[in-house]
């Protein structure tokens, strides 16, 4: 079992880009296969949930050649091959291993076909829920069937067939679900509807506009309109704000520390991590460059200084619902306190990421009150090490090996290999900080 040591520092200057984001390697890898002709993808993300869901596409008939890859994980530069909409049954299981991306949207694109498949994955994703997806899928007419140990939970078992469109008012603001909905939505006749509560990551919409099927927007609803095929084209996928999010957080809490994260995307329903540590009070400068497969990107520069707790506002929750750990552990290092509530959400991902933060930050030293969903938390008291469990969740093992840079004496992460299901060389980064 893998784990990360970390050591308080007082020093922190550099320079570097984060790898490829995680959503848009996800679409890319799908959208791609569904073309017409072969697509070269630049900066794919080798992390074990995109590989899962490339790997998945190649299972339905979509392959793909490597052109360049990272040692130890993966590709990073390759071509697939689309199928003009025509994908094959697999042969058993689909494997999405610890990603509920992967699963969500592939359920979607399944739910079209003209044959049975299974999709399942590790013991963390089986127990997360699917009701979510399986209900607007049924409404288009496919069936699946979960058949996990909890209810409503993986493996599903998914009688595909053809769909009828549909209009979907969601619940709850999730970018997976619409995705899913969407995804089907290409298989259908006519306009299938997709109503969200909230802003949601609009990665999908932006991916079908480059492969020259647009999306139609009115308000909070958004529109595809089925019986077209993707145009096949090349794409660069830019840095991982999310993952830069850590380094961010780091540098901004660190008086008299610089930083420049080049390259990262900054599509605009994922930069609420900078509107917060501009709200409490980081210096930060964005140098935007020309859009990139439709998705805007540039170079973030952060200089350290003291920050200030704030509220995060409920209509930034889904935008941020990756970052909020490592907020949390601004805010424990922020003067004053840091209100993160209306975010129930977090307690069904890779962890339940209410408790673990509350648990770790804690055992550090720091001063909060959990709630069903969020926590308060009166910042600026000290930080000491401590060992600490990742609960296997690559985010709870980033944010707090991020704290431990802030702590007195040594912080050990247990469990920390699930770190590369999002960052693959998180480690090799985390070294050059430490080594200032």
């Amino acid at each position: 079992m893998s784990s990360i040591s970390v050591h308080s520092i007082n020093h922190l200057v550099a320079e570097f880009e984060v790898p490829g984001d995680k959503s848009i390697s996800h679409r890319a890898a799908i959208l791609g296969g569904l073309s017409d002709g072969s697509c070269r993808i630049d900066n794919f993300l080798p992390s074990e949930d995109c590989i899962c869901t490339l790997n998945a596409m190649a299972q339905l008939g979509a392959k793909h050649d490597v052109i360049e890859e990272k040692p130890g994980y993966g590709p990073t530069s390759l071509v697939i091959h689309g199928r003009s909409m025509q994908l094959s049954a697999p042969e058993g299981s689909v494997d999405c291993g610890n990603s509920g991306t992967g699963m969500r949207l592939l359920a979607g694109l399944l739910a079209a076909q003209p044959f049975q498949s299974i999709l399942t994955g590790d013991a963390s994703l089986q127990s997360r829920p699917m009701g979510r997806i399986i209900k607007p899928l049924e409404q288009m007419g496919a069936s699946i069937e979960a058949r996990g140990d909890d209810p409503g939970c993986a493996p599903l078992h998914i009688t595909g067939g053809e769909l009828h469109p549909t209009c979907y008012e969601m619940p709850v603001a999730s970018a997976q679900v619409k995705s899913a909905v969407l995804l089907a939505g290409l298989f259908a006749e006519g306009s299938t509807s997709v109503i969200q509560p909230a802003e949601t990551r609009d990665h999908t919409e932006r991916m079908l506009e480059y492969f020259k099927m647009p999306s139609q927007r009115e308000g909070q609803t958004i529109s595809v309109t089925g019986g077209k095929t993707p145009e096949a084209g090349s794409l660069r996928v830019p840095g991982d704000i999310s993952s830069a999010a850590f380094w961010l957080v780091a540098a901004a809490s660190m008086p008299g520390a610089h930083l420049v994260i080049k390259n990262v995307g900054l599509n605009p329903t994922r930069t609420a991590i900078l509107d917060v540590l501009i709200r409490m009070g980081a210096d930060i400068k964005v140098v935007a460059h020309p859009d990139e497969c439709g998705e805007p990107y540039g170079d973030v520069e952060v200089h350290g200084k003291a920050l200030e707790g704030t509220e995060i506002k409920p209509e930034e929750v889904p935008n941020l619902i990756d970052e909020i750990p490592v907020l949390a552990v601004a805010g424990a290092l922020a003067k004053g306190k840091m209100v993160i509530r209306n975010a129930k959400e977090l307690r069904v991902k890779e962890s339940d990421r209410i408790a673990t933060v509350v648990k770790n930050l804690k055992a550090m030293g720091a001063d909060l009150e959990e709630y069903e969903d969020g926590m308060e938390i009166s910042g600026g008291k000290p930080l000491h090490g401590a060992e600490l469990e990742s609960f296997g969740d690559h985010r709870i093992a980033m944010a707090f090996a991020i704290a431990g840079l802030f702590a007195a004496s040594e912080t050990v992460i247990h469990n920390t290999a699930c770190i590369d299901t999002s960052y693959p060389g998180f480690a090799d980064h985390l070294e050059t900080i430490l080594a200032g």
